[in-house]
């Protein structure tokens, strides 16, 4: 396995191709700025000693001791074991709302992103336990199956949006039948959902999902996000906000936090319920639950042993700088005298 300490590194690659159009620019530039001497093979004897072939060799040399300095420097490392390690976790779904009213700025910024920085923080705390993502409106779609690779987890939480699910609604159930379908039974971890929403469903029967996954021990923790009072729902067009939703009244439509809601998806799940503020998530409170379940052994596999290879590199590009610094814009004086392919007149006496 390869991977780069120092990845930052390798973003200095895209200046290669500036430099290599740079070079082409001011040698076509000579060319002209030689042209307006007069004739080509006039200035050629002019300047018996100028090499045309030797700047395009030290450029080429530059150019590859420049590329190999830089991945040097990102620190390319190879995996030389791998190795199969036993983890105790539990597997985690989180089930997040992206309806529209997940929009509503009672929670600063918005509802959604609120919750997304709260489980940034969660996946930060992770250690051995499993994550994945299921977005819900009104279909639920599975964002990142489970998986221990908390980087991309963040990856893919990043992305969420409210744009991501076409049909609008808050089908609570239909998220929490998915997730029933995306654990592995056969694994014998503990298992647990966190539903985050402001609890608005319509759709489905959320509380007899909550029954079904309890019965197979699944554990329904809920974070409610939002404030009783509400708040409107923002129209978002082209990035900006546009004024906000409305009725067919024509009256501005409050989204409100329903409370009750997600009090019961908890208490039929067999989990605990909390309430988002600007101050907490609430996560931490449901997380001390999770770290009370029995966890079980699993096998990962994973490299170990990682060895450094920029010594190479360096050494390499150091070497071609020698090189190219050695090798001067003037023809070779002992090449010039060869004159392979001149025909000689023979002399008649």
């Amino acid at each position: 396995m390869l991977r780069f300490a120092h990845i930052e590194f390798l973003w200095g690659l895209a200046l290669i191709p500036v430099l290599i159009i740079i070079f082409i620019w001011v040698s076509r530039w000579k060319r002209k700025a030689l042209a307006a001497f007069g004739d080509k093979n006039v200035v050629k004897l002019m300047m018996p000693q100028v090499s045309i072939s030797k700047p395009w060799l030290k450029f080429t040399l530059f150019i590859i001791a420049y590329g190999l300095l830089l991945i040097g420097a990102a620190d390319p490392q190879i995996g030389s074991k791998m190795e199969e390690v036993k983890r105790k976790g539990a597997d985690i779904m989180i089930l997040l709302d992206v309806s529209n009213s997940m929009l509503s700025q009672d929670l600063s910024p918005n509802r959604l992103e609120n919750a997304k920085q709260a489980i940034s923080q969660l996946i930060d705390n992770l250690h051995d336990d499993r994550i994945g993502i299921i977005v819900f409106a009104g279909q639920a779609y599975v964002q990142l199956p489970i998986t221990t690779d908390y980087s991309a987890a963040k990856l893919f939480l990043n992305t969420i949006n409210t744009n991501m699910v076409p049909t609008q609604g808050t089908a609570i159930g239909a998220a929490i039948d998915m997730g029933m379908q995306s654990f592995d039974f056969k694994n014998g971890m503990g298992k647990a959902m966190i539903v985050i929403t402001d609890g608005e469903n319509h759709e489905d029967d959320a509380v007899s999902a909550a029954n079904r996954a309890r019965d197979k021990d699944v554990t329904i923790h809920v974070v409610g996000v939002g404030s009783a009072e509400g708040a409107p729902i923002p129209i978002i067009k082209d990035g900006k906000q546009a004024g906000f939703h409305t009725d067919s009244a024509g009256k501005v439509v409050v989204s409100k936090l329903d409370e009750n809601m997600g009090k019961e998806i908890a208490a039929a799940g067999n989990g605990a319920y909390v309430r988002a503020t600007n101050a907490s998530s609430g996560l931490s409170i449901i997380m001390d639950q999770i770290n009370k379940m029995e966890r079980k052994a699993y096998d990962s596999k994973s490299f170990r042993d990682f060895e450094d290879r920029f010594q190479i590199l360096l050494a390499l590009a150091f070497i071609l700088l020698v090189i190219e610094f050695f090798i001067s814009n003037r023809k070779s004086v002992t090449l010039s005298k060869l004159k392979l392919f001149e025909v000689k007149e023979e002399v008649k006496v």
